[in-house]
This record gives C-alpha cells, sequence and structure tokens, in this order.
C-alpha cells in the first residue's frame, strides 16, 4: 500500500498508538485484578485460562487477520478488529461466572489478534525504514508506559470502582482510535475480487488452538488431555500442509515463510519469546522465594526490563540505518546471552539489585533483536506481502511465549522433584515459602530445594538466549530501501 495524498500520518500514528494502548494495558491490568474478580465469580479452577485464552485466541488469529490485510487492505480489519475487541470489553465487565470471562476474553484475544499485526503493517506502509525508527520508538514507549501504569490503574479501579472498569476503560479508547482511522488513514482503491483461503483459515486456527492447549496441559501435567490435543494438531497440520499447496491464493506462503531472513527472524523471535516467558514467569519468584524479599521488590527487579526494552528498541530504530540492519540485529542478540548470565549466576546471597541488572540487560537485548527483526523483514518483502510478513513475526512471539511457559514448567517441576541430596519438595511447601519471609530451617530447605531448581531454569534461559545469538547470524546483510523503491527480494 502506498501513502494515499489525504493521509495524515501523525494523526494516524496517535490512532495506531491508541489502539496498541488498549492491548497492553489490558496484558498487564487484568493480572493484577484478576484476585478479585475470582473472589466474585468463583471457579478458581479456571483462573489461568482467563489468561490462556486470550493468548490463545491472538495467537491462532494473528496470521489470518495479516493475510486479510493484505486481500481487504489495512484499514477494514483494523476497523473490525477495533470493534471485535471493544465488544470482547463490554462483554467481560457483564461477566456473570468464569466460563463467561473465558469467553469473553477469548473474543478479545481475536481483536487483539488484528489490530497488533495491521498496526504494525500500517507503520510499515506509511513510513519508509528510514524514518520508521523513530516510530517504532513510540510504539515501545506505549507497552513501558503500560507496564508501569496498568497494575496501578487497576489498584486504583479495584478501590474506588467496580471490576467491570478495567475492561469498560477500552471502549473510549477504541472509539477514539477508530475515528482516526476512518478520518486520517485513506488507502487506494483495490480492483479485483480477492480469493479467501477459508478452509486453510480453519485448519490453521484448529491446529495452533490445540497446540496451544495441548502445550498448557502439559505444562499442568494433564498429559491425556495434551496428548489427544497433540493429535488434534498433528491431523490438522497435515491438512492445512494439504490445503496450501492446493490453494489459488494460500492462507500461508510457505515461500514467504520458509524465506531464509523471515525464517531466521521468526527463529530468533520464538526463541527470545521463550526466554521472555521463561524471566518474567520465575525471576518474581526466586527474588520472593530464595531470596526472601517482597512482591515489590520482585516486581522492580522485573520492571528493570520493561526500562530496558524501549531503550534498546529506541536506540536500534535511531542507529540501524547508519549500521546496517544485520549487523544491529547481532549486537543486539548479544545481550541476551549476557543478561542471562546474571540469572544463571544468582545465589541464595545474591541482592535484587544484581537481578535488576540482569533484567535491564537482557531487556535491552530484546528491544533491539524486536524492532531490527520487525524492520528487516517487512523491508524484504512487497506491500502486498507486508500484512502477512508482519503477522509471521508476531505470531512467532506469541508462540514463544506459549512454548516458555510449558518448557520451563516442566524444567522446574522436574528440578523439584529431582534435587541433588534433598528431599522433593510439594506444592503446599513451595506455596509457603513464597507466603512467608520466616527462615525457619524447614524453610530453609525448601529454599535451597527452589534455588537449585531456578537455577536449572535460568541455564535453560541462558541456552535458549544463546541459540537467539546462532539465529540471527543466519540473516543476511540486506540493502535498506528508499520511499517508493520496490523489495529486492
Amino acid at each position: 500500500m502506498s501513502q494515499h495524498t489525504k493521509t495524515v500520518r501523525p494523526l494516524v500514528i496517535a490512532s495506531v498508538m491508541a489502539s496498541m494502548a488498549m492491548v497492553a494495558i489490558e496484558a498487564t491490568i487484568v493480572s493484577t485484578v484478576m484476585p478479585q474478580i475470582v473472589t466474585e465469580l468463583g471457579g478458581l479452577s479456571l483462573y489461568s485460562w482467563v489468561f490462556s485464552s486470550f493468548l490463545l485466541a491472538q495467537t491462532a488469529m494473528t496470521v489470518v487477520f495479516g493475510k486479510l490485510a493484505d486481500l481487504y487492505g489495512r484499514k477494514p480489519v483494523m476497523l473490525t478488529g477495533i470493534a471485535i475487541f471493544m465488544a470482547g470489553s463490554v462483554l467481560a465487565g457483564f461477566a456473570w461466572s468464569m466460563p463467561a470471562m473465558i469467553v469473553f476474553r477469548l473474543v478479545q484475544g481475536i481483536g487483539a489478534g488484528a489490530m497488533q499485526p495491521v498496526a504494525l503493517t500500517i507503520v510499515g506502509d506509511l513510513y519508509p525504514a528510514r524514518e520508521r525508527g523513530k516510530i517504532q520508538g513510540y510504539l515501545a514507549s506505549v507497552w513501558a508506559i503500560a507496564a508501569v501504569i496498568g497494575p496501578m490503574l487497576g489498584g486504583l479501579i479495584i478501590r474506588d470502582l467496580s471490576w467491570a472498569w478495567i475492561f469498560w476503560i477500552n471502549v473510549p479508547i477504541g472509539i477514539m482510535s477508530a475515528i482516526g482511522f476512518v478520518r486520517y488513514l485513506h488507502e487506494h482503491e483495490r480492483h479485483g475480487k480477492p480469493s479467501i483461503d477459508i478452509a486453510g483459515a480453519a485448519l490453521f486456527t484448529l491446529s495452533i488452538a490445540s497446540l496451544m492447549m495441548a502445550l498448557t496441559h502439559f505444562g499442568t501435567s494433564d498429559y491425556s488431555r495434551g496428548t489427544l490435543e497433540l493429535v488434534a494438531f498433528v491431523v490438522c497440520g497435515i491438512l492445512f500442509v494439504v490445503q496450501e499447496r492446493r490453494a489459488a491464493d494460500p492462507m500461508i506462503s510457505f515461500a514467504l515463510w520458509s524465506h531464509r531472513p523471515i525464517a531466521a527472524c521468526n527463529a530468533a523471535t520464538v526463541l527470545s519469546g521463550m526466554a521472555l516467558m521463561g524471566l518474567t514467569t520465575f525471576l518474581p519468584m526466586y527474588v520472593q522465594g530464595v531470596l526472601h524479599r517482597s512482591p515489590v521488590i520482585a516486581g522492580l527487579a522485573l520492571t528493570m526490563m520493561m526500562l530496558g526494552w524501549p531503550s534498546g528498541a529506541t536506540l536500534a530504530a535511531r542507529t540501524f540505518h547508519r549500521v546496517g540492519l544485520r549487523p544491529t540485529l547481532i549486537a543486539g542478540s548479544v545481550f541476551l546471552p549476557l543478561g542471562a548470565v546474571f540469572f544463571a549466576t544468582l545465589t541464595p546471597g545474591s541482592t535484587p539489585v544484581f537481578a535488576g541488572v540482569g533484567s535491564l540487560v537482557m531487556g535491552f537485548g530484546m528491544g533491539v533483536v524486536s524492532v531490527s527483526s520487525l524492520m528487516l523483514i517487512q523491508e524484504i518483502v512487497t506491500p502486498s506481502e507486508r500484512g502477512s510478513a508482519t503477522a509471521s513475526n508476531l505470531f512467532s512471539r506469541n508462540l514463544g511465549s506459549t512454548l516458555g511457559a510449558a518448557v520451563f514448567g516442566a524444567v522446574l517441576n522436574y528440578g523439584l522433584s529431582h534435587s541433588t541430596g534433598l528431599a522433593a519438595v510439594s506444592s503446599d511447601q513451595l506455596r509457603q515459602l513464597l507466603d512467608s519471609a520466616a527462615d525457619t530451617m524447614r524453610d530453609n530447605a525448601a529454599r535451597l530445594v527452589l534455588h537449585q531448581s531456578l537455577h536449572l531454569t535460568f541455564a535453560s534461559i541462558l541456552v535458549i538466549s544463546l541459540g537467539v545469538m546462532i539465529s540471527v547470524t543466519i540473516v543476511p546483510a540486506i540493502k535498506l530501501r528508499t520511499a517508493g523503491e520496490p523489495s529486492t527480494r
């Protein structure tokens, strides 16, 4: 999509930032308020599915909506995503039970699966790479600000209003964002009738949903359900490949996804998503359970990542045009294992500051890698493929998060039950350790077991981070295009 003369870029970017703010704030504010929600609605056993349903729908639909944006244009797909997300938000505020909340969160996830890839595709359409850097810095700041204000806003809403307002606040933001797209984003008219690969979209959605549900159930040791879902993933996956090979306009272009730079960047994104999930899940556990610090201190140690990420993203976006995307990508990847070394060398005598420094370094590297890989992918494809290419990168990040939750959860469970020279720790003992700051001999034994288990987990994160470095070295050098210049692919 070339830029339309009537498009007002600053106001379109403001609309993009508003749409991304809805998803970013929702990602942090819901986790803050969920204890109060589950107290009122009941259904504690379904607690995790409030988050899993959102991520499942978002991941499965990202690629589908990215392709639809290439077929029908960015604006109609973006407006559809905003409408779906707002509808899910309104309904979630009226949820009367946990199953209802899970369904409405799934609706929100479908909307997020449309908004995120299309928002980044719009930025790629409107700005050439040399100008896009500053805009990517703005977008990164949205997530950083959301990480800070989300929990505080959730606390204020719970104190003064009904929890329903954590969902309803999306409505005015969504309306303003939609108005901005309607009034200020103008696309050239598309001719011809695109062919929609409905069967391919359905099979892809079913296969990815089955895979994510299988990983979730394997992570909770529900092996019977996980095995059935894994079989469903394989069957749907095979049918999907058969369908895509015979479709006139396939939902997934195997040629696009297997193109060396895209495949390498997406592989690095999957691995960095795994490392991110491992860090955000288990660093607070280590600070609280092993270092015996408060949840506030644990949160601050992790929040350092949210400072490093936008810093790395902004620096990469402002310097890559001078040194090149590939060197920037490789340099950024070095910071991931460098930060992971801090976690792999944590001991019960370490300070939270040491963990915070590692979080800052690793976050910086992730910011550099995420922005550089996305921009590289957008640069090597034609405008008609940009939506699909952008969606492939976001899909890889979400898939990595899901894989990370399953893999590192399994590593932790293995460590808890196979501690060297110590008795296995039960879930009740672990809960007591995290809930209590008492330093009794019994706590010390559980604390040492938890340290050994998390040390194994952090060592796994270090290995995954090294995998990110290896993946980005496969990326070839590319020449940045100027405005209006065709793809070199």
